[in-house]
């Protein structure tokens, strides 16, 4: 096994032991009895519209796709977009290192679609930096809007706050100008980037803003069924927990999420709430993914040999490979 091969693995245990510690930490105060009765009291209209601000963002999700094609130079009808995107991102976030794991389920959709290695990378870094962005906009309101909650975890002063919320803003604004105004490839040590057209790049700051919002209110309506906690204040809990998240890699933030959320808002962040949104976020896309990924093999399997035979001929190695 090779030296890079063992360093994944070893990472990858230590996520994985790390978001047990945690997890232990967050519900170890809790019997199986409190847990179950938490997740009970959550109103049904509550659990409702937390499932519809999941799906907005998962829908947001697919749009960074069927941009991030147009970016690669490699434009898909939006159908093909979203199935490629729900299936891997509702995987992706649920194992970790998404860049990769994600990548890979687009790969395979992708490649089948005459998308080379380069262009797949493409979508998966316009993805990435639309995600990026988004996040930057809301913790800077949230910095701006909310410094004490934010202060109970960053230990910074209310100006270092103040500062650090404005370089959160200006994040996205130097991005849409360097769109408008750059041309050439970008470097950045031995990579090199080219900005996308000035159009997509505002299209990833507004639905990678909104994309944020929706997952910050779908927990917030698992928090305000138990809690008198604001939207501002979920926001708050909710950036700082995905700094942590992607900081450790952990995969599906398991045990860094909880934890973070039960410093930031110890008087909100009910186990049943916390539960209840890695349910409606995570496990039931997940199983929803799995599903599809599972269906759609199989359809294009089949297309995939139907066309081979009406050709006359072997599918090529490339073909061969995916199928």
């Amino acid at each position: 096994m090779s030296a890079k091969r063992v360093l994944i693995n070893a990472t990858l245990v230590l996520g994985l032991l790390l978001a047990a510690y945690l997890l232990y930490k967050v519900f170890s105060r809790y019997s199986i009895d409190e847990i179950t009765r938490s997740i009970v009291a959550i109103p049904v209209s509550r659990l409702l519209s937390g499932l519809g601000f999941a799906a907005l963002s998962y829908l947001c999700l697919t749009g960074f796709d069927w941009m991030g094609l147009r970016y690669a130079g490699k434009p898909l009808p939006y159908p093909k977009a979203a199935l490629a995107s729900f299936t891997a991102l509702s995987i992706g976030h649920n194992l970790g290192v998404a860049a990769l794991s994600s990548g890979a389920v687009r790969y395979r959709y992708y490649a089948r679609w005459g998308l080379s290695a380069e262009e797949v990378a493409k979508v998966i870094l316009f993805c990435g930096v639309t995600v990026g962005i988004g996040l930057s906009v809301l913790s800077g309101l949230a910095l701006l809007i909310n410094p004490r909650d934010a202060a109970n975890l960053l230990a910074m002063s209310a100006d270092g706050l103040f500062v650090l919320g404005l370089a959160c803003l200006a994040v996205p604004l130097v991005y849409v100008v360097l769109a408008a105004t750059v041309r050439a490839p970008l470097r950045l040590w031995k990579w090199s980037f080219e900005m996308p057209r000035l159009e997509l790049a505002i299209g990833q700051v507004v639905i990678g803003t909104l994309n944020c919002v929706f997952v910050a209110a779908s927990l917030h309506q698992m928090l305000a069924a138990q809690g008198d906690v604001s939207f501002v204040q979920t926001a708050t809990a909710f950036v700082l927990a995905n700094i942590a998240i992607l900081l450790t890699h952990v995969p599906g933030g398991l045990g860094v999420l909880e934890a973070t959320v039960s410093h930031v808002l110890p008087g909100a962040a009910s186990i049943g709430a916390l539960v209840a949104f890695r349910v409606i976020y995570f496990i039931l896309p997940l199983l929803i993914g799995i599903a599809i990924f599972a269906i759609s093999e199989v359809v294009l399997r089949k297309r995939g040999k139907a066309a081979s035979e009406d050709r006359g001929g072997q599918p090529s190695d490339a073909q061969a490979q995916l199928l």
